[in-house]
């Protein structure tokens, strides 16, 4: 869990004394590996589990607060949007029927969370990013008000001095400005904990670096976002522009983004992967500094090493590296933050299991793998995984090899070979293995998402499709069965509660309109070529201006005029137009009452789509 006590630094007395307690942690963590203080055994795992809070309509529901007062539990915070919370795992030692413990702890944490939200109305869903979402549920006013995020967002805001430009180019794109953090609040992840001997963590670190890649390409559950077909996993991509600190630039910026996979292999000790971090990123948060962390290992007492903690806190590399104190003993921990929500809690589970086992099966040919591999192939694997999933060719140990075959030729028996190695039972290694097997040879939960979508878009508008999906995602992990196990949705599925929909759920996105300049005979054509009664007129800026119907203009066919008269000089300028929000019987009525056939939608005086009696 993060600080929440946290105030931006702003003034030089304040960036100073925390520096010094910055500087002064790294020494501490120096002190406590030379003097063995840190712990070596038993190993332990945990993990943080982030879910979305739904309405009945399956739209987010921004009541966070409300609900997280209601559970009452400690092992619940909260997210940066305030229809995001997060559940923490107590910690396990890795050994025996851990990982059935956990999947029994997260089950009965997440029941807590159902019944205090069925209460205010609202559901729970686990999903890398909510395929209902919409970019009207993540402004600023979404955001959780508790100071931590305030603070984050306005100085990373402080830092860019510009608007976040979003680019994710996938089988559709994205292409937006955003004027803050909030589009972090998309994304929902299970972050997964392994403790590491300080011994063997530099190599340790490295290795799990070097198996990102493919264990992600089987973990993707994360391929729309605002019901943009993007990358397998998008939260990868969108994560690390939304919190990015960087101003864009003619200039080609060489500083690396606070959301990476990293720019080299590290070597060392663990200090060095955080004395990195602190010499490329500079400090925006403070916090009260009491005790002094080296004064305190000489009086025989564990420091807390909160300033680094904070600062790591505002770093996000896909392989996190954390300290932490459990009864009065330091640890070292990796966190892994690159694998998303569900799409089950079995899943996730068995996606911990996965990782785990491969991680701790290490044969000994890929001991110091920094110095036999290139480390932008493994990054380069990283990424290809997050855009095409299992799809990616894996560059590994020297060739190209497919994900699925990876995965059944090596990956998964060195998984079982590292789970016996720690006592794991076998009844857990195998029911989780399996899952594993059987997603990467038939669905995971992107290519279920892709394909049930595009089948709900046969017979529906985008924006229903998605609420639609979304119903049906959490239909579907109620009974915790493995997204191998689930059918596709078909195109006849229907949105669960009729009485939402709005003309959002029935409007078309795909309009063709025209400027007020162009010429009355190119309009006719386009008109023509397309089966267009009605044609909106737009400014460059998308503003609507007017509108053209097949009456106003089919007298100028075969006249000569037309091809020098601008469409401006014959529009209707008095355009009756309504929001995305407006209940579909007021539509109607709209309609019927100005007989008219034709309502363009508007946000902000921008053109966003339409609707036509034949749409109603």
């Amino acid at each position: 869990m993060g600080n929440m006590d946290v105030k931006k630094l702003k003034k030089k007395k304040d960036r100073a004394n925390y520096v010094h307690h910055l500087l002064n942690d790294i020494r501490a963590l120096d002190l406590m590996l030379e003097k063995g203080m840190i712990e070596t055994d038993p190993i332990r795992i945990g993990a943080e589990q982030e879910f979305c809070l739904v309405k009945p309509n399956f739209s987010p529901s921004s009541n966070a607060l409300e609900i997280l007062n209601d559970i009452d539990d400690d092992h619940f915070t909260t997210e940066i949007g305030n229809y995001n919370l997060e559940a923490n795992l107590d910690p396990i030692e890795l050994k025996g029927d851990c990982f059935s413990k956990l999947h029994k702890q997260l089950k009965k944490l997440l029941k807590k969370a159902e019944d205090a939200a069925a209460k205010k109305n609202t559901k729970i869903v686990l999903t890398g990013i909510l395929p209902s979402i919409g970019l009207h549920n993540i402004g600023e006013s979404q955001m959780t008000p508790l100071k931590r995020y305030t603070v984050l967002n306005e100085a990373i805001k402080d830092s860019r001095k510009q608007d976040f430009n979003i680019h994710i180019q996938g089988v559709d794109e994205l292409n937006l400005l955003f004027d803050s953090v909030m589009l972090e609040g998309c994304n929902t992840s299970f972050q997964m904990h392994l403790q590491v001997n300080p011994s063997v963590f530099i190599d340790t670190y490295n290795w799990a670096q070097a198996i990102a890649g493919p264990i992600l390409s089987a973990c993707t559950n994360s391929p729309l976002l605002f019901g943009k077909e993007l990358w397998s996993e998008t939260r990868i991509a969108l994560f690390t522009q939304s919190i990015d600190t960087r101003a864009n630039s003619f200039l080609l910026n060489e500083n690396q983004s606070r959301v990476s996979f990293g720019r080299n292999w590290y070597t060392g000790s663990v200090t060095d992967i955080f004395k990195d971090n602190i010499s490329r990123f500079r400090s925006f948060l403070t916090s009260d500094y009491i005790k002094d962390s080296v004064d305190l290992i000489e009086n025989g007492q564990i420091p807390r090493l909160l300033a680094l903690q904070l600062h790591n806190g505002t770093v996000y590399p896909w392989n996190r590296v954390c300290y932490g104190v459990g009864n009065n003993i330091p640890h070292l921990r990796i966190e892994n933050r690159y694998i998303p929500s569900g799409p089950t809690v079995v899943d996730e589970i068995a996606n911990m299991v996965f990782w785990v086992g491969v991680m701790m099966g290490k044969p000994k040919k890929y001991n110091n793998i920094h110095k036999r591999w290139d480390f932008k192939d493994v990054k380069t694997n990283f990424f290809n995984a997050a855009r095409y999933g299992m799809a990616a060719q894996i560059y590994w140990d020297g060739k190209y090899i497919s994900c699925l075959d990876l995965i059944l030729d090596e990956l998964l028996p060195m998984a079982y070979k590292g789970l016996y190695k720690f006592g794991i039972a076998p009844a857990d290694a195998e029911y989780y293995l399996a899952i594993i097997k059987n997603r990467v040879t038939g669905l995971n939960g992107s290519e279920w998402t892709i394909r049930s979508y595009r089948h709900l878009l046969r017979s529906h508008k985008r924006f229903e499709a998605m609420q639609i999906l979304t119903s049906k995602l959490y239909e579907k992990q109620k009974h915790d069965y493995p997204v191998s196990t689930w059918r596709i949705l078909q195109e006849t599925t229907e949105l669960p509660d009729e009485e939402s929909r709005v003309v959002k759920h029935i409007m078309r996105t795909d309009v063709f309109s025209v400027y007020e300049t162009d010429s009355i005979e190119l309009v006719l054509n386009i008109m023509q070529w397309k089966d267009i009664h009605h044609m909106p007129v737009i400014s460059h800026g998308k503003v609507l201006i007017g509108v053209l119907s097949w009456k106003d203009i089919k007298a100028f066919k075969g006249v000569k005029e037309s091809a020098i008269l601008p469409v401006g000089s014959i529009m209707t300028k008095e355009v009756i137009a309504i929001n995305d929000q407006t209940k579909i019987p007021e539509a109607k009525a709209l309609m019927k009452a100005n007989n008219i056939n034709f309502l363009p939608i508007t946000k902000n005086n921008k053109l966003i789509g339409l609707i036509t009696s034949s749409d109603l």
